[in-house]
């Protein structure tokens, strides 16, 4: 996100967004990345998301090739009210209401579900109190507009910071669980 609080430009631009990622800082996503065994995000995201993805899985020279392979093989779980079937591998829809299907995902067993986006969906996600653990990773860059994502919240919720972190990119990891 940026320094003042938006995760998109706009109209979604990411070109303000620093890909110059340190050690630390690629140790800490790839952390992240191995604690979960579900990622859930909205509609909009997945059709960027998913394809994007899958050709990197299957492009041997890309740089990324091993993260398109844990992305694309990893379950996905799309909401969305007007998909009526998924077009893509390893993914399911869930249509129903937002906090029964989120809290039936997190009954089950297994590791962690991440949150990938879009900026409606995790806002909507933030508002019903569905998210357990934020990790707000803050750009060195302010755009003045945006799509923010504590929008829509109609009441205070409490956090707890669990860590904060710089990294030498300029990138700073605020996590926040709830309280």
């Amino acid at each position: 996100m940026s320094v003042d609080g938006f995760i998109g430009g706009p109209n979604g631009e990411m070109n303000w967004l620093n890909m110059n990622w340190d050690e630390k800082l690629i140790a800490f996503i790839t952390e992240l990345t191995e604690s979960m065994d579900t990622i859930i995000m909205g509609r909009k995201l997945a059709e960027g998301f998913i394809p994007y993805w899958a050709g990197v899985a299957a492009d041997a020279a890309n740089p990324e090739h091993e993260a398109g392979k844990i992305f694309t093989n990893t379950k996905k779980v799309v909401f969305s009210k007007t998909l009526e079937r998924s077009a893509w591998d390893r993914t399911e829809l869930a249509k129903g209401d937002l906090t029964e299907e989120v809290n039936r995902l997190k009954a089950q067993s297994g590791k962690d579900i991440i949150v990938y986006g879009g900026a409606a969906f995790v806002s909507s996600l933030i508002k019903a109190g569905l998210i357990d653990e934020l990790n707000l990773l803050v750009n060195p860059t302010a755009i003045g507009n945006g799509l923010p994502i504590f929008k829509e919240l109609t009441a205070k919720q409490e956090l707890k910071l669990v860590k904060a972190q710089a990294f030498e990119c300029g990138i700073a990891l605020m996590q926040y669980a709830k309280k």
